[in-house]
């Protein structure tokens, strides 16, 4: 998967929770993520924030989606709440997917 088709496939599974999403899925749209936020700071906080809120939905359903294919639910981003909750959810995101996790 490259980069365009990792874009199109989150943003056509805007809201979508359940399923799964790969690796390359994953990383491709969180450095998209990374580079919209970066080109919208630099027209103000406003347009950022707004940015922001338009990614959020669909950066918290891939997430959840690549935890399915681990084998985990999409719950466990809430640990992202804390640091140490957020370095595990980097590295399961970074683990090979699971053929036989459940959806």
């Amino acid at each position: 998967m490259n980069f365009g088709q990792a874009i199109s496939t989150c943003f056509s599974k805007y809201a979508t929770f359940s399923g799964r999403a790969s690796r390359p899925e994953f990383w491709w749209f969180s450095l998209f993520q990374i580079l919209m936020m970066i080109a919208a700071s630099l027209f103000g906080d406003i347009v950022a924030d707004l940015v922001a809120l338009a990614l959020l939905l669909p950066a918290l359903a891939v997430g959840a989606r690549r935890l399915h294919d681990i084998g985990k639910s999409g719950w466990w981003q809430l640990i992202a709440l804390t640091i140490i909750g957020l370095l595990v959810l980097i590295y399961w995101w970074a683990q090979p997917g699971n053929s036989d996790a459940s959806d």
